[in-house]
């Protein structure tokens, strides 16, 4: 791991709230040690530990979980509303769980995620037991459990894998396994560094989620606002929303509640790496709520002093330096669509992803150019991003508008030029 944790300039959000070099180191640090914790749907334990070690010591945050998991964190010296602003993002990364012992060299392990299957032929895991020793094992062939012929409209929960280590694996049913990567690193660039670590979908966004309610209970503690901000860190996301699907059902948010999903999202030519945390206005599913989409927009906005992109009548050069980005993604699907369907007003931000589930190479071997086998490799993302998306996210804690205000600009533009067709 490199131990050269880049500094960016301090920033400040609409509100002043100044955020330090130090700070963003402590921030980086976060984020370093939370994307390379073994974690996969229903074995998010770890990480639960880590955002326990994280809340000692941190006064005034109360902890609340509902029936299935679901972790949510509010600030008890906030009047609580039925109108809160949720920053949530889920606890689980596509991986391996022991389903059976065939015998001391052998096992039989579930994945559960999206990975393309091209990617399992002998490629070499770890399987982490409950003491986080870990074995290293290859998986051997896709193991079907019970022959059965599945038709179009249903779908297998997991794909099954048989996988064997040279030495006696020391393995129980339910340890995690993970594939075999390089050591997280941050690798210098001209704009401030990228980390490739095993799982930034979507422990960046929990390390995000984290740092921002961070800096907002301190201000509130100085004397900012007293908002009612929370956050909610659900379960079990990549086989299918399954804690968010729970806490929707049951109302475990309020339904007056305006939710900010927060992801990793595949990035493409127009939607780069070092482009700025993205307001994600939808996804393969839905488009999400327009006006809290603008709101969010907005923020960015008053942030960065300007938009997303230039106008036609603007240069290139005339771009704020903070930037941020406002895209569909419509590449894959993200929890808010699920908060949307429940009835919530729900948008996303997300950061562009590299290698997104770890599918290094991912458009060749969709293409069938891939040479050879493809592999995994890394997950990566713009450490600039990453800061960006907590100053995003703090802005929207201290002050996000009730609406982007549109009707109010389209008003002034009406009475300032009306005279123009002779009303």
């Amino acid at each position: 791991m490199s131990s050269n944790t880049p500094t960016t300039p301090t920033a400040t959000t609409p509100d002043k709230h100044p955020i330090s070099d130090e700070t963003r180191e402590k921030h980086v640090d976060w984020l370093m040690g939370l994307t390379q914790i073994p974690t996969a749907a229903g074995k998010e334990h770890r990480v639960i530990a880590w955002i326990d070690r994280w809340l000692t010591g941190r006064s005034g945050i109360e902890k609340r979980v509902d029936a299935h998991g679901n972790i949510e964190l509010s600030l008890g010296g906030a009047p609580k509303t039925d109108h809160p602003v949720y920053f949530t993002a889920h606890l689980d990364h596509p991986a391996f769980v022991v389903e059976q012992i065939t015998n001391p060299t052998e096992l039989i392990l579930s994945f559960r995620g999206g990975v393309m299957s091209d990617y399992f032929p002998d490629a070499p895991i770890r399987v982490y037991t409950d003491d986080d020793r870990y074995a290293t094992a290859t998986i051997s062939e896709e193991h079907d459990p019970d022959g059965k012929e599945w038709s179009e409209t249903e779908e297998r929960p997991f794909k099954m894998y048989c996988a064997r280590s040279e030495e006696p694996h020391g393995a129980s049913v339910g340890d995690v396994g993970t594939w075999v990567l390089p050591d997280a690193q941050i690798i210098d660039d001209e704009f401030g560094g990228i980390i490739h670590t095993n799982a930034c979908d979507d422990l960046a966004a929990v390390a995000a989620a984290l740092c921002a309610f961070d800096e907002i209970r301190m201000a509130q503690d100085n004397g900012a606002a007293k908002n009612d901000v929370r956050v909610l860190f659900t379960l079990a996301e990549e086989i299918g929303f399954v804690g968010a699907i729970g806490a929707s059902r049951d109302g475990f948010m309020p339904k007056g509640s305006r939710i900010i999903a927060l992801e990793n999202s595949r990035a493409f030519p127009d939607s780069p790496i070092h482009g700025g945390p993205i307001v994600r206005v939808g996804d393969r599913i839905s488009v999400f709520s327009p006006e809290l989409t603008g709101a969010v927009a907005k923020v960015a906005e008053r942030i960065a002093g300007g938009p997303a992109l230039p106008k036609a009548s603007e240069k290139m050069s005339d771009m704020p330096t903070w930037k941020w980005q406002r895209k569909l993604m419509a590449g894959g699907a993200c929890e808010a669509s699920v908060y949307c369907a429940y009835g919530y007003t729900s948008t996303c931000v997300c950061l562009p992803l590299g290698n997104y589930h770890n599918m290094a190479g991912l458009a060749e071997a969709q293409a069938g150019t891939h040479e050879g086998t493809p592999r995994v490799g890394r997950e990566y993302v713009g450490i600039d991003d990453f800061h960006g998306m907590v100053d995003l996210l703090i802005g929207c804690g201290m002050d996000l508008p009730q609406s982007p205000g549109f009707m109010e600009r389209v008003e002034k533009l009406w009475e300032g030029r009306k005279f123009v067709i002779g009303s």
